[in-house]
């Protein structure tokens, strides 16, 4: 192609580009001999969504917005408004691509009029809230959703990733993650600022959400312990496993949980956007097969994100919900840790066969997938184990560990504890405590014994001067 050809293929472009923002935004319709092409018929249904939307919702209102937008007949208009009425008896100010959607999809002389219809100009209000639940902050816009964040308006579409920079960035330094492989899973941890945003979102929304009653894990004073104690003494265990439980949430679905939270659409959009991710291609080279890759290349939960678990556990509200019904109905107890979900009581094999297809078809029902190779059946005669607990009598740690960890304060007692610290702890005294606490909860015995070398390992090997 000559340079001339170019040159007025650019100037062609350009001239379209004109044309097409002058269509769109309706101020073309005020030039002299201006018209108006046919446009799109989801351009048409999002320009009258948005002026029925700055209008009161009364028919007289709807039907005089409609006309102003869109020149044509009044017959057509008016079925419109009716319609549009009789599905949405109230303003859906917080849901403006919804009823765009709801106006793409019109049956008979609404939809033909919508198809043929030519946008005049457009009118337009600021999404709202209408309702908040549980006491969490409104926010109406995207305006009001930034100065939430402490970020500007670009900043903020930076972080929600909407030109995907994060999932198609060579540099390193352009993407809001960091990616490690581990068996069977990927840890995508957010790099700080991206954390920072997400703990402001964990810490001031999520947290006023209330979680089901028999969740256990990644929730305020509940732990392993108080989900083991549900299932201490019971004469069989019914462990199953959820298969890829963070990266199988979809955006779509946390999008609709900000919706439920109250949130207008265009900010659920943006608080979705901050809390998944799509995994860049070149990382999913190293996935462990294709059923993870496949999660992993659509927009998911993140895991390594503060707000993963917690969203990961409102989504499966209605899972808890149902499987806590079921193991009611069988007299069984039930708790979820994270993607542990746990039975235990008096059952038969053909009950325990029962329970273990009807999970397994509850979980599917809601969106979730049961390991095949992760449930496991464990009696009274068995160890029955449960979130690194024996639970056949009491909550307790397994006595091997129990004697591992007595067996490394003696040597720091004896040795110190700079060269009992084998695995390079940064702070050997602080890891020990730890452990010392999470083996002595509830059982003062050890409790008394494993402190007591602590105590000792502190104060330095015997004879030291």
């Amino acid at each position: 192609m000559t340079t001339a050809a170019h040159r007025r293929r650019a100037s062609a472009l350009r001239a379209a580009r004109r044309r097409h923002d002058r269509e769109s935004s309706g101020h073309a319709a005020d030039q002299p001999g201006y018209a108006p092409r046919r446009q799109h018929p989801s351009h048409v249904a999002g320009a009258l969504a948005d002026a029925l939307l700055t209008t009161s919702w009364r028919p007289e209102d709807m039907l005089a917005t409609v006309r102003s937008v869109v020149p044509g007949r009044p017959a057509w208009a008016r079925r419109l408004v009716t319609v549009v009425l009789r599905s949405y008896p109230r303003a859906p100010a917080d849901r403006p691509r919804e009823l765009r959607q709801f106006l793409v999809n019109l049956d008979g002389t609404p939809r033909v009029a919508v198809r043929r219809a030519v946008i005049r100009h457009r009118l337009a209000a600021p999404t709202r809230v209408v309702r908040m639940r549980w006491g969490a902050p409104g926010i109406g816009d995207l305006g009001e959703l930034a100065e939430f964040l402490g970020l500007d308006d670009a900043a903020l579409d930076w972080f929600a990733d909407r030109r995907e920079i994060n999932r198609h960035a060579r540099d390193e330094r352009l993407r809001h993650y960091r990616y490690t492989w581990l068996p069977h899973r990927l840890i995508e941890a957010p790099k700080p600022r991206m954390r920072a945003l997400q703990r402001q979102v964990l810490d001031q929304i999520l947290t006023a959400v209330p979680v089901h009653d028999r969740v256990h894990g990644f929730v305020p004073g509940r732990g392993t312990h108080t989900s083991a104690h549900m299932h201490a003494g019971n004469a069989v265990l019914v462990s199953l496993d959820l298969r890829a439980f963070f990266s199988g949430i979809t955006a779509a679905r946390i999008h609709g949980l900000f919706r439920g939270i109250g949130y207008p659409e265009p900010v659920a959009h943006a608080l979705t956007a901050v809390t998944t991710t799509r995994t860049p291609a070149h990382i999913l080279r190293a996935a462990p097969g294709p059923y993870l890759a496949a999660l992993l290349r659509q927009p998911h939960l993140p895991q390594g994100a503060p707000t993963s678990p917690a969203l990961a556990n409102l989504c499966a509200f209605r899972l808890d919900r149902r499987l806590s019904g079921l193991a009611d109905r069988l007299g069984v107890n039930y708790t979820r840790y994270a993607d542990d979900l746990a039975f235990s009581g008096t059952l038969s094999n053909g009950r325990i066969d029962r329970l273990v297809t009807l999970a397994g078809q509850i979980a599917h029902e809601e969106g979730f997938a049961i390991h095949p190779r992760k449930t496991r059946i464990r009696r009274q005669s068995q160890r029955q184990s449960l979130t690194g607990l024996v639970v056949n009598a009491r909550p307790a740690v397994p006595r091997e560990d129990y004697d591992r960890l007595r067996a490394i304060l003696h040597n720091a007692a004896t040795h110190g504890l700079a060269a009992a610290n084998r695995d390079g702890h940064p702070d050997f005294a602080a890891h020990l405590a730890g452990r010392v606490a999470w083996m002595s909860h509830r059982h003062p015995s050890r409790a008394a014994k494993l402190n007591h070398l602590l105590e000792r390992a502190r104060s330095g090997p015997a004879g030291a001067p």
